[in-house]
């Protein structure tokens, strides 16, 4: 009986050491344990391209865009050309009523006969005076004041001959013809429409001069507009083919500030080429200049320059070397050394870091593709103990 008792008694010991075993490895578990078993996020080094870029928005237009007005004033008497058409150089596009102008013609005609006839009146007296004058027979000043009669006839003759060709020339323009060659874009006028030409030529048509060539006008922000150089290539979109992307060269950054709300803003220029006509002109582009990209570098998702670990996982962060003006800068990263079976040995890398596209950033020195860099804690997968507060204290800072 009492080695039956002495046994039973080591038997309720041992199984009270082994449920104390259980509850404190539970317990263990539940509070994350040592830095070794802590879950990571993380993100892996690799190779592949980068490119920075200037966004913008602008407006498609046309290179050569003519506004065609009249130089006078009438009726619209016939219009032979409407949206779209295809033009060319000297063609006909609309005519004024004419009946005004040619009637001042006629006026302007007559004059000038009444101006000859006075002339030459003018030159028979000259020259009979003259005759008289050499018998003797009439003073001087009677030659002299024939003389100036004739020359005033010859003035008046060279001004009613400039009215002529003034009325004249506003009887050819009430004929309006095309400047280049092109498609008309813009009609805006009737028949039956009075044109009043005053200070400025009322627009009668617009005409693009060719469509497959069009150019973007597009503001950008005078903080990027550094960047900005002729020959850099241009990717943009327009909201008519929102899954389509059509490219564009920069031709020209111009110098005059436009102000926008408060904002300085550089009209920069970029052709486009137009071959099946799609783009059209007044449409509203997303741009993207590309200022600069790299092929093939090794590179890393910027969330990994951003990493922070507490202090209890979080080793000791290496010197940086002073940054120089190279456009080059040294971080610091943490470097996920472990054996790949969930154990983890952190190690601080200092990198030196190059271009940045804004999700990947080039990396120059201190690191090979392949590597694996730690972002922060994976609070779900370590069971949110690190995030979690209430039971065993409030809650810590988020990493």
């Amino acid at each position: 009986m009492t080695e039956t008792s002495s046994q039973r008694r080591w038997g309720k010991w041992i199984g009270v050491l082994l449920l104390l075993g259980v509850i404190a490895w539970g317990a263990r578990a539940f509070l994350g344990g040592d830095g070794d078993r802590v879950a990571f996020n993380s993100v892996t080094v690799d190779r592949g391209d980068l490119r920075q870029t200037v966004s913008a928005t602008g407006e498609l237009n046309p290179v050569i865009n003519v506004e065609v007005g009249s130089q006078v004033s009438g009726i619209i008497d016939e219009i032979l050309v409407d949206f779209n058409f295809e033009v060319r150089q000297g063609e006909v596009l609309a005519r004024l009523e004419t009946s005004t102008f040619e009637a001042n013609l006629r006026e302007a005609e007559g004059q000038v006969a009444v101006a000859e006839s006075a002339l030459e009146l003018a030159r028979v007296e000259l020259e009979r005076l003259q005759r008289l004058r050499d018998r003797q027979l009439v003073s001087l000043s009677e030659v002299d004041q024939a003389r100036a009669t004739m020359r005033q006839a010859e003035a008046t003759l060279r001004m009613r001959t400039h009215a002529k060709e003034r009325a004249a020339s506003e009887l050819a323009r009430c004929t309006i013809y095309s400047p280049i060659d092109g498609i008309v874009i813009s009609r805006n006028i009737d028949v039956g429409q009075t044109v009043a030409a005053s200070m400025t030529a009322p627009v009668l048509f617009t005409i693009a001069n060719d469509l497959t060539r069009m150019q973007i006008n597009s503001h950008v922000p005078e903080a990027d507009i550094g960047g900005i150089r002729d020959g850099q290539k241009v990717e943009f979109t327009v909201d008519a083919y929102p899954r389509e992307q059509f490219a564009g060269t920069v031709v020209q950054v111009r110098n005059a500030p436009i102000m926008e709300q408060n904002v300085v803003t550089y009209d920069t220029v970029i052709e486009v080429a137009n071959p099946d006509r799609k783009l059209k002109p007044g449409m509203t582009a997303t741009v993207s200049i590309i200022t600069d990209e790299k092929a093939d570098v090794i590179r890393v998702r910027n969330s990994a320059l951003r990493a922070r670990l507490p202090d209890d996982v979080r080793p000791e962060s290496p010197g940086l070397p002073e940054d120089d003006d190279s456009g080059t800068t040294w971080r610091t990263v943490y470097r996920n050394s472990g054996d790949g079976l969930g154990g983890h040995r952190i190690e601080a890398v200092a990198v030196l870091t190059g271009m940045s596209d804004g999700v990947h950033t080039e990396i120059l020195q201190g690191l090979e593709p392949g590597d694996v860099l730690v972002t922060g804690i994976d609070f779900q997968a370590d069971g949110g103990d690190r995030g979690r507060g209430g039971l065993f204290g409030p809650s810590p800072a988020q990493y």
